[in-house]
């Protein structure tokens, strides 16, 4: 008996595996599938390590660079080959048109050095204290502030480096779409699941529910609840967790509704009957028996989720009703980009757009990858 137990369960694991495999080398016969892995895995590690990669803190201002162009990266200087470096900058004001411009002075190059040394200090992951950034630039005099400034996507109107915050607001962005999923998907596994599984009265119930949740236009009720929350001056933590109340509650309905369909589907296979024949609780049968068999749809469905929070939550903060100053997101540092006239001249503030497009496309990528690998009607 016990001989022919492990077997059995070997024969499981070889099947477990097997699966595993075959889907893995379904998703890696996706070629944008693969690329959008590769750029959502930059992304995340960018805005983890924003504190490393970011030159300065996102809040530190630099008054004398306000609307700075890109800093041009050179590697030579007076025709000799020399390691990567920049120039320093000086502020001047064109006498002719009175707009400020931004002047090289060629005479010193100042090379970039690579786990540089700053007068800031952070905490690396939130537990280690330490000063050490990706990459700088020597100094002028012993003094920090003489430093010469860097800032590889300009700065915006106060001066502050847009890089930086570009890898501390992919933070904001990227753990909105996340954490909005981790909230939604399992209200939406529990209501759903509940009323697929009972049916009659209950389901009726859930279902007009869901039916009232879904009536409500999403972006009044998003601009309403956002000016509510601004209104109180909340520090930024609790607008974040704002944020995530808000695109949850009103995206959990629509998932709800499809599982409902998959529950009252799978509620009469052959496995569900067996297991209530034999005397398995309702909770029993819906965690062991259901849900793992429609966990491959809400992975794809996270996926798929998670490009519509981060345009919801930069469509929030663009508007000035998400996140505000000094935190940054990627919806917010765009916000600069609502004069035509700051576009015309300062056309690199539209970078944090660029970030997320890119992302957004990736998720999608990843989500259409894992669908087709998934499918087990797919034509390989």
């Amino acid at each position: 008996m016990h001989l022919w137990r492990r077997k059995a369960d070997h024969q499981t694991s070889e099947v477990a595996i097997s699966q595993s495999r075959l889907i893995w080398r379904e998703f890696r016969r996706h070629p944008l599938g693969k690329l959008g892995l590769a750029v959502v895995g930059v992304m995340v590690l960018c805005a983890v390590f924003a504190d490393f990669i970011a030159p300065y803190p996102y809040d530190q201002q630099h008054r004398g660079h306000v609307f700075a162009p890109l800093t041009r990266i050179r590697i030579f200087h007076e025709g000799k080959l020399m390691r990567p470096f920049v120039y320093a900058t000086k502020r001047v004001i064109d006498p002719q048109t009175f707009r400020v411009r931004y002047v090289e002075d060629t005479s010193t190059p100042y090379p970039i050095r690579f786990f540089v040394r700053g007068p800031e200090t952070y905490r690396l992951l939130g537990i280690f204290p330490t000063n050490l950034r990706l990459f700088g630039v020597g100094e002028l005099g012993h003094d920090p502030r003489s430093r010469i400034q860097i800032f590889p996507f300009g700065t915006d109107s106060l001066g502050r480096c847009l890089f930086s915050r570009i890898m501390y607001g992919g933070r904001v962005s990227l753990a909105v779409g996340v954490v909005v999923v981790l909230v939604a998907t399992p209200i939406a596994l529990l209501i759903g699941g509940v009323s697929g599984y009972y049916g009659g009265g209950i389901d009726t119930f859930i279902q007009r529910a869901i039916e009232v949740v879904l009536s409500f236009p999403r972006l009044p009720l998003m601009l309403a609840m956002a000016s509510v929350m601004r209104a109180f001056e909340l520090d930024p933590v609790t607008q974040f967790l704002g944020i995530i109340a808000i695109l949850s509650l009103l995206g959990w309905a629509g998932l709800a509704r499809v599982v409902r369909g998959m529950f009252l589907s799978l509620r009469e296979r052959e496995f569900v009957q067996a297991a209530r024949a034999v005397g398995a609780s309702p909770l029993r049968i819906i965690v062991k028996h259901i849900t793992p068999n429609i966990m491959t749809y809400l992975l794809v469905s996270a996926t798929l989720t998670i490009p519509g929070a981060i345009l919801a939550e930069s469509s929030l903060s663009f508007l000035g009703l998400g996140i505000q100053e000094p935190a940054a997101s990627w919806g917010m540092l765009i916000r600069d980009a609502t004069s035509l006239a700051n576009i015309e001249m300062y056309s690199w503030i539209l970078i944090p757009g660029a970030f997320i497009f890119v992302t957004v496309l990736a998720f999608n990528f990843v989500g259409d990858a894992l669908r087709d690998a998934f499918d087990p009607y797919r034509v390989v």
